[in-house]
């Protein structure tokens, strides 16, 4: 046996280190307090997750919790937008200061770190996937629950948020579409590989209430989300509306004035956690 270098893509030999997994996990900063992590994900785009991340944001806020919004959606962040948070971030010593909302809801998006809100972020996968490390680990984090908003799909932002950041858990975005049970199975899929805990299904834009009668119209028809839930034996935690007031309230930077409780169950099951 030859002399170890430490660099496993050159040798052949089957040693214990090679043959040991490794924990690819990453510390939060020393100076930050974090409690649970949850991640909200979907196996593809347009469901929701960055405003079913902020009315859960807003709902633990109220439930009297110090919250924090990771922003890990990076060439596509609309997070600090919906709060109506603008600017850049500072940092001092090394570290990245979070900024806050109105409400006092902590967030770190790429961008707070651009020198225009609207400069695109033309980067490759492993720079972006980098830089949400960095919102881990660099971020001077108070919260009881960190909640990350992540990218759509299963690449490697994703791959990455899984590997590096201990999850407690995740939530599973999904609309009314018959397409949703190939989308759900993707997502369930990966985080059973990446052994990560899945919370339940939230199905969004399930309804639109009329505004005379309150009687709920299903515009995409009948969901296939409880379907689903069901098939992989998970929770069911929401059924959330379009709603034109709230979709007005994200567009004003003011998602902290929504008045809906349909996260409320899913709240309830994030305590118990």
């Amino acid at each position: 046996m030859s002399e170890c270098t430490h660099d496993c893509s050159t040798c052949g030999e089957s040693c214990s280190s090679r043959t040991e997994p490794q924990s690819l996990l990453k510390e939060h900063h020393k100076d930050a307090h974090v409690g649970k992590v949850f991640g909200i994900v979907s196996g593809k785009g347009g469901v929701g997750k960055s405003m079913v991340t902020s009315q859960l944001a807003v709902t633990m806020r109220r439930r009297g919790y110090q919250v924090g919004v990771l922003d890990a959606d990076v060439t596509g962040p609309s997070i600090p937008k919906a709060f109506g948070v603008h600017g850049q971030a500072t940092g001092f010593g090394g570290a990245i200061l979070p900024m806050a909302s109105k409400g006092g809801i902590q967030i770190m998006s790429t961008n707070l770190l651009l020198p225009n809100e609207t400069d695109p972020v033309v980067w490759r996968g492993p720079v972006i996937s980098g830089v949400v490390q960095q919102f881990w680990t660099d971020v001077l984090w108070n919260c009881d629950y960190l909640f990350v908003d992540m990218p759509p799909g299963t690449g490697d932002v994703s791959l990455s948020v899984f590997q590096s950041i201990p999850l407690d858990g995740i939530i599973i975005i999904a609309s009314p579409q018959e397409l949703v049970s190939m989308v759900v199975e993707k997502a369930v899929k990966m985080a059973e590989m990446m052994e990560v805990p899945i919370v339940g299904l939230v199905e969004n834009m399930s309804y639109v209430a009329c505004p005379d009668c309150g009687k709920k119209i299903h515009l995409f028809g009948e969901g296939k989300t409880a379907d689903a839930a069901k098939r992989h034996n998970l929770p069911l935690l929401a059924e959330m509306p379009i709603d034109p007031a709230l979709a007005a309230l994200v567009d004003a930077g003011d998602i902290e004035s929504f008045e809906g409780d349909w996260l409320a169950a899913t709240a309830d099951k994030l305590e118990g956690k």
